[in-house]
């Protein structure tokens, strides 16, 4: 069995062109990054809420306690970043996960233990 290296071909379907992918990301303003970020933490704990259509289907409390803390501690890191703009509806929505989870969850964290609640304070619903 001989070893060769594959030959140095152009990008191809199968491989992405990186570089037109690092000059799309140097487009992006940050607001924006973090902003989708918030955005993609938020939908994956309210799928792992079970707040989806699904239901429990995919419902996970555990994970969808690091996710909405993971989401509070960008949103407080971030807070001086983003204009109140972008910020405002991210933190409704931050609060409105944190209740569902004090809502879902059979044994109750004492108020400011909740996920997050150590960046928002405490949430009582």
């Amino acid at each position: 069995m001989s070893e060769t290296s594959p030959p140095d071909t152009p990008e191809t379907a199968d491989s992405p062109d990186f570089d037109a992918m690092t000059r799309d990301i140097a487009e992006v303003p940050a607001v924006e990054v973090i902003v989708t970020v918030a955005v993609n933490l938020m939908s994956a704990a309210a799928v792992k809420l079970g707040l989806t259509e699904e239901g429990d289907a995919h419902k996970d409390l555990d994970e969808a306690r690091k996710l909405v803390h993971a989401l509070a501690g960008l949103l407080d890191a971030s807070a001086t970043e983003i204009s109140s703009f972008h910020a405002a509806p991210l933190r409704d929505g931050l609060k409105s996960l944190q209740l569902a989870f004090r809502e879902a969850s059979l044994v109750k964290d004492e108020p400011g233990q909740g996920p997050g609640e150590k960046y928002t304070g405490a949430i009582y619903g």
